[in-house]
């Protein structure tokens, strides 16, 4: 099961999700709620003390690492996201599979390959760079430290922002799994499907510390961080995987 740990960059700090984030999650959840359309969020105390309760109950089973989302310079949480979908490779090769189960020592395992997903942020940290350096810092930890084969990302395909956040860090499309499931609306969805290989990763992390980079000179000429380059129309710098 892998270990929760702080993820640190320069716009924002990835903290494992504990009962202290359930105000600040709250807080961020109750801005214009106009972009959350296909991935739940919290909305009020006790919504916000139940994801929190949900997700750590996730964690204790070994199927994610959930994350609050905070803001470096004034530790404002602003959001949150995960690892999710973690799945396990070693040991002998058993048929029929058994999908997210560790062989081995559970407390000691890590995944081959896991999901980031249910991430979302509240409107005013969205298009900050925020989004795109916490998924540098998922993306390294996944492929550096856990040495994973494989990160994985969904959306809802109505879903025309998050799909372009995620095609902007150099994930591949797999498809589109028509009818899918059942989306937050009631209505049934088709769901697009990405993946970044471990071979990949490297041609991956120098677009991505090159759009951070591009974001930091850009905010000196007076342009918003992550908002330099270009951009799907109507795009903007989030993910919001459903």
């Amino acid at each position: 099961m892998p270990v929760p740990v702080v993820l640190t960059g320069r716009l924002t700090r990835l903290e494992p999700l504990a009962a202290h984030h359930v105000e600040g999650l709250a807080q961020a959840g109750a801005e214009d709620r106009t972009s959350y359309a296909f991935t739940p969020v919290p909305y009020g105390m006790d919504s916000a003390r139940g994801y929190v309760e949900r997700a750590l109950a996730e964690q204790a089973a070994g199927r994610a690492v959930p994350f609050a989302v905070v803001r470096a310079d004034d530790g404002r949480v602003v959001g949150s996201t995960r690892f999710q979908e973690l799945d396990y490779w070693q040991g002998p090769l058993m048929w029929p599979p058994v999908s997210g189960v560790p062989y081995g020592d559970p407390v000691t395992a890590v995944p081959d390959a896991a999901e980031i997903g249910n991430t979302w942020l509240a409107p005013h940290a969205q298009g900050t760079g925020i989004n795109t350096e916490a998924k540098l810092l998922m993306l390294r930890h996944a492929f550096e430290t856990w040495r994973l084969r494989r990160v994985s990302f969904r959306a809802d395909a109505r879903n025309v922002r998050s799909r372009a956040a995620i095609e902007r860090l150099g994930a591949t499309c797999e498809g589109v799994r028509r009818a899918h499931s059942r989306g937050l609306d009631g209505v049934v969805r088709s769901t697009a499907f990405y993946s970044i290989l471990d071979e990949e990763w490297p041609a991956v992390r120098a677009v991505v510390e090159l759009r951070l980079s591009a974001g930091r000179s850009g905010a000196a000429c007076g342009l918003a961080l992550g908002d330099v380059g270009p951009r799907p129309r109507g795009s903007g710098d989030r993910l919001i995987p459903a």
